[in-house]
């Protein structure tokens, strides 16, 4: 795969802009969750305990301004790594909105024996910010935990005293991030669609590569690392900006 500077035409250059534009206000979300979840996590261990659950009820507050505030933002919470708490074994401080736009609590079932979604420490949202210690977009998928949407999860990982505490994260519907970007896709020259570091296609305006569908061939991981344009097999592989997406487009 070779990189050059000179390959990023006018419109791709707009279109990275905004949707950087877009999901760096998420992001933004995801940063303030962290800086309280840190700050909390702090002050506990000050004190020379371990978390609880109801130590998390501090988060609340914040987690319910930011599902208010930012349009794009379905749910937004605090994951627990496994062991961070004392009184449970794994924990979501997650917060949704309904439909009726009211804000509520995720309940979900966390107990092994009853739910297949009790280990969430496999799936991209935080596997990625666990193993990688960066920001991450994961999905699309059937967010089956918190909404039954098709949805991405914007995550970054948290951290108490250097070591993994959880992830700080927040959900995008996928519907409202197509109707974001699928106009800016479609008017470039070329079919075109967006995928995070694992392939995994974001949004897409060519019926090759639809949503939820992985792009396999280039390294898009060492895309975003270099932060440099490339182009593998005839497409052309821009990064967004620092936002972990890379736009491909074809001939």
């Amino acid at each position: 795969m070779s990189t050059s500077p000179g390959l990023v035409a006018p419109p791709e250059v707009e279109v990275t802009i905004r949707v950087r534009s877009a999901l760096e206000a998420v992001f933004d979300a995801v940063a303030e969750t962290r800086a309280d979840t840190t700050a909390l996590l702090a002050r506990v261990a000050g004190r020379g305990l371990r978390p609880a659950t109801a130590d998390l009820a501090a988060l609340r507050p914040g987690l319910h301004a930011r599902l208010l505030r930012q349009e794009l933002v379905s749910g937004v919470g605090f994951v627990a790594a496994p062991g961070l708490l004392s009184d449970v074994p794994a924990w979501l401080e997650w917060w949704q909105t309904g439909a009726s736009g009211d804000v509520r609590p995720l309940l979900p079932d966390l107990d092994p024996a009853h739910s297949a979604y009790s280990d969430y420490t496999h799936w991209d949202w935080f596997a990625l910010p666990r193993d990688t210690g960066r920001r991450a977009v994961a999905g699309p998928y059937v967010d089956y935990l918190c909404s039954d949407e098709y949805s991405l999860t914007l995550s970054a990982p948290v951290h108490l005293a250097g070591r993994f505490a959880g992830v700080a994260a927040a959900d995008v519907y996928l519907r409202h991030f197509e109707a974001a970007v699928l106009p800016l896709l479609r008017a470039l020259p070329g079919p075109a669609h967006l995928v995070n570091a694992r392939g995994r296609v974001t949004a897409s305006a060519d019926p090759a590569h639809l949503a939820g569908s992985l792009t396999k061939g280039p390294d898009f991981a060492s895309v975003l690392e270099g932060a440099r344009p490339g182009v593998w097999a005839g497409l052309r592989l821009v990064p967004c900006g620092g936002i972990p997406l890379v736009l491909v487009v074809g001939r």
